[in-house]
């Protein structure tokens, strides 16, 4: 299988119902996954993600305060036959940040990490239904809070 190398970013906010992620869905696609794309030619994890962000949602993108997760692979979303190798990285929006859908993006999303949106209700991209999810959700601050107490 052919594999596609991308920079991801798991965008994180927090509001009155708990801590959200930001989805993207792409025009022609009927999946949700995490903002980000294709790398060009000898871009880094931070510049791929610096355009990408900044392309698809108007958003700026700063390494410095990103954490990276680790890389993840999974089936494609919408090439099938090819597995998406992601470098992926988590961050904390900035309060009243808004994305706005540009470049090939059609929907944009938050999903609750916390309850109150079933991932199964939205049709998340493979990346997203495997361990990822699950993880994201686990190391949730507000998870872990309600979950000492």
């Amino acid at each position: 299988m052919t594999r596609i190398r991308v920079a991801a970013l798991a965008l994180t906010r927090r509001d009155e119902t708990g801590e959200a992620l930001l989805l993207v869905r792409k025009r022609g696609s009927l999946r949700f996954m995490l903002p980000g794309g294709k790398f060009e030619a000898d871009e880094s994890d931070a510049a791929c993600l610096a355009r990408e962000l900044r392309e698809e949602l108007a958003l700026a993108f700063d390494a410095r305060t990103a954490v990276r997760l680790g890389r993840f692979e999974a089936e494609a979303a919408n090439e099938p036959g090819h597995i998406v190798e992601a470098t992926v990285y988590r961050q904390g929006a900035a309060r009243g940040l808004n994305p706005v859908c540009g470049a090939e993006i059609e929907e944009i999303r938050w999903l609750s990490l916390t309850g109150g949106t079933d991932p199964a209700a939205l049709p998340l991209a493979p990346l997203l239904t495997g361990q990822f999810l699950a993880l994201l959700s686990a190391a949730s601050p507000t998870r872990s809070a309600s979950a000492g107490a």
